[in-house]
C-alpha cells in the first residue's frame, strides 16, 4: 500500500510538473504571440506613416520652381532685349554720326564758298569806285554794259565816267541831242549794248564797235566827233587819236569789278538758302546724335540693373533646385524605409503565424496534461503552485517589456547611426564644396588682379599713343623741313620743281597710306597677341598645364593607349579614377563663363570705343588741318587780290603780291611781301625805302580790313615817313576805306595835312606850366560854321 501511495504521489507530482511546464510554455507562447502582434502593429503603423509622408511629398507639387524658372526665362529675355536695344542704338548712333559728319562737311564747304564770295564781293564793292573827288555819285555807278563789253565802254568814255549826273556837281553830264550818224559798213553802234542813263545817250550814240583789223580803214570815214572802239578796249577817234587796249584804263578795271560784283551778288543770293538748309540739316543731325548719345547712356544703365534682377532670379531658381534635390533625397530615403518596414511586417506576420501554431500545440498539450486533475488533498500545493505561476508570469511580462524596450532602443540606435553617417557625408560634401569655392574665389581674385593690371595698362595707352603721336609729328615736321630745304635748293628750275612737288605730294600720300597700313598691321598684331594670350590663359586655367606641356601630354597619351580590349578597360578605369579625383563638378561653371564672357565683351566694347575715339581724334586733327589750310588759302587769295589793287592805287601803278615761303604747307609757311613801285624792279619789301614800306604796309593793313573788317583801327604815326604827295594819297585811301566799311579809324599823327583831313581832332596842351588840358575840335562842325 505504501508503495502504491508513493507511486501515485510521484505520478501526481509528475502530472503537476507537466501541467506546470505546459502552462508555462503556453503562457510563454502567448507572450511571444502578443509581442509578435505588437511588433506587427508598430511596424504597420510606421509603414503607414512613412507611406503617408512619402505620398504627401510626392503629391506636393512645387509651383514655385516652375514660376521661378519662368521668371528667370522672362528676365533673361528682358536682358537680351535691353542689350539688343543698346546695340541697335549704337548702330543708329554710328549711322547718325556718319550722317552728321557728311552734313558738317557739306555745310562747311558751302559756308566757305559763301564766305569767300562775300569777302570778294565786299572787296570789289570797296574797290569798284575810284578815289572820291566829290560828294556826288559818278555816272559810272549808273552804267551797266553787257558782259564782255566793259573794256569797250571804258575806252569810249574813259575818265568821263567819273563825272556825276547831278546838276549841282561841278563836273557833270547834262545830256544832249543824240546825233544821227551813218556808220560805215563794219561798225556797229555801241549804245544798244549799254544800259545807261539818258544823259549819256548822246555820247554813246557817237561810239561804234568794230574789229581791230577793220579799224584803220573805218577811221577815215568817221564823221566829226565819232569814235570807234573794239571789244578788247582799243579806241580810234575821228581826229586820229588812238589808244590801244594795252594802256591802263581804271574805268575798265572798275567796270569789270562792277560786273563781277553783280555776278557775285547773284551767286550769293543763290547760295545763301543752300547754306541755311545745309546748316539746318547739320543742326538736325547733331541734335539727333546728341539724342542718341543720351539714349545710349540711359540704355547702358538698364542692362546692369537687369543683370542684378537676373542674378536674384537665378539664385532663387538654384535655391529651389537645391530644395527639390533635398526633397528627392528625402523621398528616396522614405522609399527605402518603406521597403525595410514592409520586410519587417512580413517577418512579423510570419512570427505571429508561428506563435499561433505553437500556441495551439501548447493548448492541446496543456489540455492533455490537465486531464489528470489533482485531488482535493493537493489544494494547498496547487495554491502555492498558482502563486508561483503568477510570480513567474509577472516576471515573464517584465522580461517581454524589457526585451521590447531593448529592441526599440536598438532600432533607434541604428536610425541614429544612419543619420550620423548621412550627416557625416553631408559635412564631407559641404567641406569639399567649401574648398572648391575657396579655390574658385582665389582664381577669381587672381583674375580680378590681372584684369585690374590690364585695365591700368590700357589706361596708360592714350598717354603712350599721344607721346608716339607727338614723336611722329616731330619726325614729320623734321621731314617737312628737310623737304622744304630741298625745295629751296631746287627753286631755280621751276618745271623741275613742279614735277618734284607732284612727286612729293604723291610720296606724302603713299607715306600716309603706309602709316595707315602700319597702324592697321600693328592693331592686327596686337589683337592676335591678345587672342594668343587669352587662349594660353584658358589652357592654363582648364588643364592646369602650360600649352607646350599639354601638347606633349596629349601626344604621349595618344601613343600610350593600348590596342587590346583588356588594356582599354584598364585605361578606361584609370581615366575614371582620374575623373573622380578631380572632385565635384562646378554646376555654375557655365553661368560663370557667361558672366566672364559678358565682362570680356564689355571690355572689348570699351577697347573698341577707345580705338574709335583715337581714330576720330586723328580724323578730327586732319580735318582741322585741312579746314585751316583751305580757309587760310581762301583768305590769303582775297587779301592778296585786295593788296594788289590797293598798292596800285597808292602808288598810281606798279605791282605787288604776297607769297608763302619756306614751306608748301600753308600752316607752316612764312609770309613775304614783294613790291614793285612804278619805275623799279620787283623786290622784297625790306629793300624799299621807308616811305614805300609805310605805303606798302598801309595797303596790306587795309587789304586785311577789306577781307575781315574790324570795328576800330588805330594808326600810330603811319604818315611819319611820307611826303606831302604820299600823305594826300594816304588820306584819300583812308576816306575811301571809311566810306566803304563801318570801321572807325583813329590816327595818331603830327602831320598837318593828315590832321586837316580828319573829322575830329583830340590834343593835349599845356596852357599853364605843369597843367595839361585835353582839347577836342570837331572839324566838320567848324567847316559848317565857317561856311555860314
Amino acid at each position: 500500500l505504501a508503495a502504491s501511495v508513493a507511486a501515485e504521489s510521484a505520478r501526481r507530482r509528475a502530472a503537476l510538473l507537466r501541467i506546470e511546464e505546459a502552462d508555462r510554455a503556453f503562457r510563454s507562447a502567448e507572450a511571444r504571440l502578443e509581442e509578435a502582434k505588437s511588433r506587427l502593429s508598430r511596424t504597420m503603423r510606421a509603414l503607414d506613416q512613412t507611406r503617408g509622408e512619402r505620398a504627401a511629398l510626392a503629391d506636393a507639387a512645387d509651383p514655385q520652381t516652375d514660376a521661378a524658372r519662368a521668371q528667370l526665362a522672362l528676365e533673361t529675355g528682358k536682358l537680351e532685349a535691353l542689350r539688343a536695344a543698346v546695340e541697335t542704338l549704337e548702330a543708329a548712333r554710328a549711322d547718325a554720326q556718319a550722317a552728321e559728319a557728311d552734313a558738317r562737311e557739306e555745310a562747311r564747304h558751302a559756308e566757305d564758298d559763301l564766305r569767300r564770295l562775300k569777302s570778294e564781293a565786299e572787296a570789289l564793292s570797296a574797290l569798284s569806285r575810284g578815289p572820291a573827288k566829290s560828294p556826288y555819285r559818278p555816272a559810272l555807278d549808273s552804267v551797266q554794259p553787257d558782259r564782255g563789253y566793259e573794256a569797250a565802254l571804258a575806252a569810249a568814255l574813259g575818265e568821263d565816267l567819273e563825272a556825276a549826273l547831278d546838276h549841282r556837281a561841278p563836273a557833270r553830264w547834262e545830256g544832249a541831242t543824240s546825233p544821227s550818224i551813218d556808220w560805215p559798213k563794219g561798225a556797229t553802234p555801241l549804245a544798244p549794248l549799254i544800259k545807261a542813263p539818258p544823259e549819256l545817250a548822246a555820247r554813246l550814240a557817237a561810239v561804234a564797235l568794230c574789229e581791230v583789223a577793220d579799224a584803220p580803214g573805218l577811221v577815215a570815214r568817221l564823221p566829226v566827233g565819232a569814235r570807234l572802239v573794239t571789244k578788247e578796249g582799243d579806241l580810234f577817234r575821228w581826229d586820229g587819236f588812238v589808244a590801244r587796249a594795252e594802256s591802263e584804263k581804271p574805268a575798265a578795271r572798275r567796270l569789270a569789278q562792277k560786273a563781277r560784283l553783280g555776278e557775285l551778288t547773284a551767286e550769293i543770293a543763290a547760295l545763301s538758302p543752300k547754306v541755311e538748309n545745309l546748316a539746318a540739316a547739320h543742326r538736325a543731325a547733331s541734335e539727333r546724335v546728341r539724342h542718341l548719345e543720351a539714349d545710349i547712356r540711359a540704355a547702358r544703365l538698364k542692362p546692369s540693373e537687369q543683370e542684378k534682377i537676373l542674378t536674384r532670379a537665378r539664385d532663387a531658381v538654384e535655391g529651389l533646385a537645391r530644395e527639390a534635390a533635398r526633397r528627392d533625397a528625402r523621398l528616396q530615403s522614405l522609399t527605402e524605409t518603406i521597403a525595410r518596414f514592409a520586410e519587417e511586417a512580413k517577418a512579423c506576420e510570419a512570427g505571429v503565424e508561428a506563435a499561433e501554431a505553437e500556441l495551439e500545440t501548447l493548448a492541446a498539450a496543456k489540455a492533455a496534461a490537465t486531464s489528470d486533475a489533482p485531488t482535493p488533498d493537493d489544494r494547498a500545493g496547487e495554491e502555492a503552485l498558482g502563486a508561483a505561476r503568477k510570480a513567474a508570469g509577472a516576471a515573464r511580462e517584465h522580461e517581454a517589456s524589457a526585451r521590447a524596450a531593448l529592441d526599440a532602443e536598438k532600432r533607434a540606435k541604428e536610425g541614429r547611426l544612419r543619420r550620423r553617417d548621412g550627416l557625416a557625408r553631408d559635412v564631407s560634401d559641404w567641406k569639399r564644396r567649401t574648398e572648391a569655392a575657396r579655390a574658385r574665389t582665389a582664381d577669381l581674385s587672381h583674375e580680378r588682379a590681372r584684369l585690374e593690371a590690364e585695365l591700368a595698362r590700357m589706361a596708360e595707352a592714350p598717354t603712350e599713343i599721344a607721346a608716339r603721336r607727338e614723336k611722329l609729328l616731330d619726325d614729320f615736321t623734321l621731314a617737312e623741313r628737310r623737304r622744304a630745304s630741298a625745295a629751296d635748293q631746287l627753286a631755280a628750275a621751276e618745271a623741275d620743281a613742279g614735277a618734284r612737288d607732284r612727286a612729293s605730294r604723291a610720296a606724302d600720300a603713299a607715306a600716309a597710306e603706309a602709316r595707315e597700313e602700319r597702324a592697321a598691321a600693328a592693331a592686327r598684331q596686337e589683337a592676335a597677341h591678345e587672342r594668343l594670350t587669352s587662349a594660353a590663359e584658358a589652357v592654363r586655367e582648364t588643364a592646369r598645364l602650360e600649352p607646350a606641356e599639354l601638347v606633349a601630354k596629349l601626344a604621349d597619351e595618344a601613343v600610350a593607349v593600348p590596342a587590346d580590349f583588356a588594356g582599354l578597360e584598364q585605361h578606361l578605369r584609370n581615366l575614371e579614377h582620374e575623373r573622380e579625383a578631380m572632385g565635384a563638378v562646378n554646376l555654375r561653371a557655365e553661368e560663370e563663363a557667361r558672366e566672364h564672357g559678358l565682362r570680356l565683351d564689355a571690355m572689348q566694347s570699351e577697347r573698341s570705343d577707345l580705338t574709335g575715339a583715337i581714330a576720330r581724334l586723328r580724323s578730327g586733327i586732319e580735318d582741322l588741318n585741312g579746314e585751316g589750310r583751305t580757309r587760310l588759302l581762301a583768305a590769303f587769295e582775297i587779301i592778296n587780290d585786295s593788296f594788289k589793287v590797293l598798292f596800285q592805287t597808292l602808288f598810281d601803278g606798279g605791282q605787288a603780291e604776297l607769297r608763302l615761303v619756306e614751306s608748301e604747307d600753308p600752316l607752316e609757311a612764312g609770309l613775304e611781301i614783294y613790291a614793285c613801285p612804278p619805275g623799279k624792279r620787283m623786290a622784297v619789301m625790306s629793300l624799299m625805302s621807308g616811305g614805300e614800306q609805310a605805303l606798302t604796309a598801309t595797303a596790306l593793313i587795309f587789304a586785311v580790313f577789306l577781307a575781315n573788317p574790324s570795328p576800330i583801327c588805330v594808326l600810330d604815326e603811319v604818315d611819319a615817313p611820307l611826303d606831302d604827295a604820299n600823305v594826300d594819297r594816304f588820306c584819300r585811301l583812308l576816306d575811301e576805306m571809311r566810306r566803304r566799311t563801318e570801321t572807325r579809324f583813329i590816327t595818331i599823327t603830327h602831320n598837318p595835312v593828315t590832321m586837316s583831313r580828319m573829322d575830329r581832332l583830340f590834343g593835349v596842351t599845356m596852357a599853364e606850366r605843369g597843367i595839361s588840358q585835353l582839347v577836342s575840335v570837331d572839324l566838320t562842325q567848324a567847316e559848317k560854321l565857317v561856311a555860314q
